[in-house]
């Protein structure tokens, strides 16, 4: 599966300059392109280096021009001959080899004649190394690197959410990969923990060995509050095998609700479908249409096409093509193709159509997110698109009988899916935990006071690892105490020794599940943040007054609502396993990959 959503990557410069010569310390690769360019004869005039003695006057004569370019250039030859020092030599290698993964180069761009020359020209002293360096060498060390940064990272993490998904290349080779999500100081982040050749079947046995090795190898066993994957029925009993919580993903839902909707305008996408592929078939329709837009004053703008299991590229295809409805009326007509053209009804039909399945968009684009929290808001969008269809059929808002035969489809679809969601367990807990909903989540009652008091019994049995935590609630405790106590003495006397002694078994001290129902009581009460906050910035202010239910928020908005970071993980793979890198070994790949999602 492939999606066209990137992932971004960012670093800093490896290594750091060493070793002064001639009283000046060698610059990074941007003060060497600077001092290049003040120095070139090219420039219409020279600066002058700061407190020399040889600092010329302005002059118009030709002989001081040429003086002045002279210095220039020896100043530029002297620089730029100055050996480099090991270190810059290893510091330029590790930006070379990050370059390579972050901008998905094949290795042998290292070897091409251009690079080769626009090195030599930034500095002749540096050594480029060959492919195989790169690929044997700094790759890899690279990967060794980046590898225990992201380790020690995840073992930090109080709970972690995996999501999975398996992909073939164009090399028809397997694979699989599984991302990690977490909150790391009250920020929810996401690694690539591997993305491997899987040269099994794909049974839920080979599956499931295949995830465990891998928790295994990340030393997060015990970590692991929840998976997300699609709803294939071996990944699904992959996930029961593991014994971990299991969440279809939403985006996948969405996707086989509309896609069902969508069997009801079949015919009208049919006709849709055949004039776009005339315009990628005929260079003659397609160069009218451009020229038909021109004279419009509209956008220079392409047809789209579709992907049969997206339905989302359906609504991106029947969008573009009505935007375009008068060009391509115009131009169908002028250069007399022999395609179906729409009739009016057919036209309105895919009018009200996009704008029923606008919203379906907009949700899917929301959830697909990494990193913000998701998963909290799953039931809440869900009944909104219920409400919303609910309402297009009561009201009889859209005419067309096609449009009628969505709407109702899409109804149908999602109480079949969604009746009960609210009694799901992950979401309905996030959905309390998020400041931003709490009960206004829920329709049901019943189904909000099982998560709550789910919630709470989880609560006492919190361990608060976070020493400011525990110290607040031995000063809670203490606080009790002496309140009730007032202005008295509480510790030992020879007066009320043997009445303390009496009555310390009757004394009533703070327990774990009074402090979780205190807690959460507490949490419910406070206000809502507005929907547009970030909730875990709120819980960050919040960590000291409800540690136990930190510790439980920790668990659950780091659950993501979609699976759609591992598929994010396979369209870069496919720029990966290109035609220029169609040879490269898959254990190769998967070091690129690695790097290319997580190195910072």
């Amino acid at each position: 599966m492939e999606t066209s959503i990137n992932f971004e990557g960012g670093g800093k410069e490896g290594g750091k300059e060493e070793g002064e010569r001639n009283g000046r310390k060698e610059g990074g690769s941007d003060g060497e392109v600077r001092r290049v360019e003040e120095a070139s004869p090219e420039a219409p005039s020279e600066a002058p280096l700061a407190g020399s003695s040889q600092q010329q006057q302005p002059s118009t004569s030709g002989d001081s021009r040429g003086r002045g370019q002279a210095m220039g250039q020896s100043r530029m030859t002297q620089f730029m001959s100055r050996p480099i020092t090991p270190q810059r030599q290893k510091a330029l290698d590790e930006q070379l080899a990050k370059m390579v993964v972050w901008d998905l180069q094949p290795f042998s761009f290292v070897e091409d004649r251009g690079f080769k020359a626009f090195t030599k020209a930034l500095n002749p002293s540096y050594t480029l190394p060959g492919r195989k360096t790169v690929s044997k060498v700094l790759v890899p060390q690279l990967y060794a690197s980046c590898h225990a940064s992201v380790k020690e990272r995840v073992g930090h993490a109080a709970a972690v959410c995996l999501t999975t998904d398996c992909w073939t290349s164009r090399t028809t080779h397997s694979y699989m990969s599984v991302t990690c999500h977490f909150v790391e100081e009250y920020d929810l982040v996401s690694c690539l923990l591997d993305c491997f050749q899987f040269s099994d079947r794909h049974t839920a046995d080979n599956l499931s060995e295949h995830l465990l090795r891998i928790t295994r190898e990340w030393e997060i066993q015990e970590k692991v509050v929840a998976c997300v994957t699609d709803g294939a029925s071996n990944i699904t009993l992959a996930i029961q095998k593991c014994r971990w919580k299991h969440l279809h993903c939403f985006a996948h839902t969405l996707n086989l609700i509309v896609r069902g909707g969508l069997k009801k305008l079949a015919d009208t996408t049919d006709k849709v479908k055949h004039i776009v592929d005339h315009f990628h078939r005929s260079s003659l329709s397609a160069e009218k249409l451009r020229a038909t837009l021109a004279q419009m004053g509209l956008p220079d703008l392409k047809v789209l096409q579709d992907c049969p299991t997206r339905w989302n590229s359906t609504f991106y295809m029947l969008k573009r093509f009505v935007k375009l409805r008068d060009a391509i009326i115009t131009t169908l007509a002028l250069v007399n193709a022999a395609v179906s053209t729409l009739t009016h009804q057919e036209w309105e039909a895919i009018e009200e159509a996009c704008e029923v399945l606008q919203p379906y968009e907009e949700v899917t684009v929301e959830i697909s997110g990494e990193g913000y929290v998701t998963a909290s808001k799953i039931i809440l969008l869900a009944r909104g698109l219920q409400r919303l269809i609910a309402s297009h059929l009561r009201t009889g808002r859209f005419k067309q009988p096609v449009v009628v035969s969505l709407l109702t489809a899409l109804n149908g679809e999602m109480a079949r899916r969604f009746h009960r969601i609210e009694s799901n367990t992950l979401l309905s807990e996030s959905s309390i935990l998020d400041p931003r909903f709490k009960r206004k989540t829920f329709s049901d009652d019943q189904a909000a006071n099982d998560a709550i008091q789910r919630l709470t019994n989880a609560a006492a049995q919190a361990t608060i690892s976070d020493p400011s935590q525990q110290e607040a609630l031995v000063e809670q405790g203490a606080a009790g105490e002496q309140g009730a106590a007032g202005g008295q003495s509480t510790g030992e006397s020879m007066i009320w020794g043997d009445f303390d002694a009496q009555v310390s078994g009757l004394v009533s001290h703070a327990n774990p599940g009074t402090e979780a129902t205190l807690e959460i009581r507490s949490f419910l009460q406070e206000a809502l943040i507005p929907r547009s906050s970030n909730p875990l910035t709120w819980w960050k202010s919040r960590s000291v007054i409800y540690p136990r239910l930190t510790r439980l928020m920790m668990e659950r908005l780091c659950v993501v609502a979609t699976s759609v970071p591992s598929e994010r993980v396979f369209s870069k793979m496919g720029l990966i396993i290109s035609e220029r890198r169609s040879r490269l070994s898959p254990s190769k790949a998967q070091q690129v990959m690695f790097l290319n999602a997580n190195l910072r």
